[in-house]
C-alpha cells in the first residue's frame, strides 16, 4: 500500500523556482549534522533536492573559512554586487564633471585669448589717431 501524500506545493506563475531564506537554509543545513540524519534523508523530508543541500553546506563552509582567513566579516554576494554598481555609477560621475572642467577650462583660456586680441591701442597724448 502506498503512502499517503503528506504535502503538495503547486507553483503558479511563471516563477518556476523555490525561494528560500536563509533562516531556512541554516536550519536545513544544520538539520543534516544531526546524530542519524543524512543529507537525502533532510532532503526527502522537506522536498530539496540533495545537490541543493550539499550546495549550501559547502557554501556555508567555506564562507567560514574564508572569514576565518581573511578575518573579517563574510559579506553576501549581492551586497558587493550592489557596491560595485556604486563604484561604477559614482567613477561614470567622476568621468564627467572630468569633462566638464576641462570643457570650462578650454573655455575660459579661449575666452582670455579673445579679450587680449580686443584689447585696441589707446590713443596717444594727441587725442587723435
Amino acid at each position: 500500500m502506498s503512502k499517503p501524500i503528506g504535502r503538495v506545493e503547486i507553483i503558479t506563475g511563471r516563477e518556476r523556482r523555490r525561494r528560500y531564506s536563509a533562516e531556512e537554509k541554516v536550519r536545513l543545513v544544520e538539520e543534516t549534522t544531526r546524530p542519524g540524519m543524512t543529507v537525502s534523508a533532510v532532503a526527502r523530508l522537506h522536498g530539496v533536492s540533495p545537490s541543493l543541500l550539499f550546495g549550501w553546506r559547502r557554501r556555508m563552509a567555506e564562507g567560514g573559512l574564508e572569514a576565518v582567513r581573511a578575518d573579517e566579516e563574510v559579506v553576501a554576494a549581492s551586497r558587493v554586487r550592489e557596491l560595485e554598481a556604486k563604484v561604477r555609477e559614482l567613477e561614470r560621475l567622476l568621468g564627467r564633471k572630468t569633462m566638464e572642467a576641462e570643457i570650462l577650462r578650454e573655455a575660459l583660456e579661449q575666452a582670455r585669448l579673445k579679450k587680449h586680441a580686443l584689447r585696441l591701442p589707446s590713443p596717444g597724448p594727441g587725442g587723435s589717431r
